[in-house]
């Protein structure tokens, strides 16, 4: 059993408007989460007017995947970087979708 300890590398909220923001945490794990083959724990969330519209995560037994409203699908991880640019990517489309104007 390995003593390590997870790393964080990021946690931040990003204000987008008063009804709107988005949550990231990324850590490095000392070994893979279950159902992930790969270092990284992450939980990546879009929230508008209290309700969490987008969300990555990598859940303990259920692996990396994707919720865009009320669909829920597997994602396929490469690296930080393209995780966070898939991030950004669905909320500008959740905002693209769901605009008011």
């Amino acid at each position: 059993m390995s003593n390590m300890k997870a790393t964080l590398i990021a946690r931040t909220r990003i204000v987008y408007s008063t009804h709107a923001f988005a949550e990231l945490v990324l850590w490095r794990v000392p070994s893979s989460v279950p159902g992930s083959a790969h270092e990284f724990k992450y939980r990546l969330a879009y929230v508008v007017d209290s309700v969490c519209v987008v969300r990555y995560d990598n859940e303990v037994g259920k692996g990396d995947h994707r919720h865009f409203g009320e669909i829920e699908n597997t994602y396929k991880f490469s690296t930080p970087e393209r995780l966070m640019a898939d991030f950004q990517k669905d909320i500008a489309r959740w905002d693209d979708e769901n605009s008011s104007s």
